[in-house]
């Protein structure tokens, strides 16, 4: 039986249900060969992790989501293989989770304004340890009684273009490649095909990106067709780029979407982390932190 991976995962420390410690223990229970965390914008829950995928012998790949804001639009960079220590990154990280914090208020003060009353500190009691974010602030309406799913918080109050919306401050993709790149991760553009941009434009974006670093695309992914599967094949082949692939597991947060296979259908062979690995030998970089 083929072993799989999942590199492209979130626990707590962002928008995920469920601990490092909890997230790996899964992947044990359901067979899987490695697994990557990679939370958006934050390090914080990888010593936690590799420490329990160290207890339980799987193998545990240090990573997080970096998001980013193009001229079109969100796009997301992953970094595979970020380092124990890494200052720099850590520091504009934070930097990030200062201003979410500022946005988070002032939605909260927003709704307020609307007639939501509702305080941080309940956001703040969803969250956890985790950095709080737009989906923390809906679970807190849906506590309320003010919306009957977070999903329906999103699409009357939280948005894009809704009553509480507040854009959140992200790097541009090419701060985030570059971000990355001086860590030594591997760095790698996250489900390429879900935003639907134009395909030339897609292009041209990576070509840019690869200038500054970018060194693989992620091809599986829990939303990606078959057609979007084919496209990044042909452009990693394209522009000799490294492939990557996960769930993009959030837990209960992302119902219907489960570690390792996605909704069912999702199943990414140890070779591709094989693969990878080599790739990072061939460029002198380390694989073990």
């Amino acid at each position: 039986m083929s072993k799989n991976i999942d590199l492209h995962t979130h626990s707590t420390f962002s928008d995920g249900t469920k601990t490092p410690e909890e997230l790996i223990t899964l992947a044990k229970e359901i067979g899987l060969e490695a697994l990557a965390l990679t939370d958006h914008d934050t390090c914080l829950g990888l010593d936690l992790a590799q420490a329990k995928a160290k207890e339980l012998n799987i193998k545990f790949i240090r990573g997080c989501e970096l998001s980013t804001r193009s001229e079109l639009g969100e796009l997301h960079i992953l970094g595979l293989w970020i380092p124990k220590q890494c200052p720099h990154l850590e520091e504009k990280l934070a930097q990030l989770r200062q201003r979410r914090d500022e946005r988070n208020a002032k939605i909260v003060e927003r709704l307020n304004q609307i007639g939501l009353p509702l305080t941080i500190e309940e956001v703040r009691a969803c969250a956890g340890l985790g950095s709080v974010g737009r989906p923390h602030i809906a679970q807190a309406l849906v506590k309320r009684g003010y919306v009957p799913d977070s999903k329906t918080a999103f699409t009357e109050y939280l948005g894009a273009g809704c009553k509480a919306y507040i854009p959140k401050a992200v790097f541009k993709p090419e701060e985030a490649v570059k971000a990355l790149t001086e860590v030594q991760a591997t760095v790698c553009l996250a489900h390429p095909l879900l935003h639907h941009y134009p395909l030339a434009w897609m292009e041209q974006m990576l070509k840019r990106l690869i200038d500054l670093g970018l060194d693989a695309i992620e091809v599986w992914h829990t939303e990606h067709s078959e057609a979007a599967i084919s496209q990044a094949l042909a452009w990693a082949k394209k522009f000799n780029l490294g492939v990557s692939g996960g769930s993009d597991y959030h837990g209960e947060r992302k119902p219907g979407v489960n570690l390792g296979c996605g909704r069912g259908n999702l199943a990414i062979p140890v070779e591709v982390l094989t693969n990878l690995e080599a790739r990072r030998r061939s460029q002198g970089l380390p694989i073990e932190d």
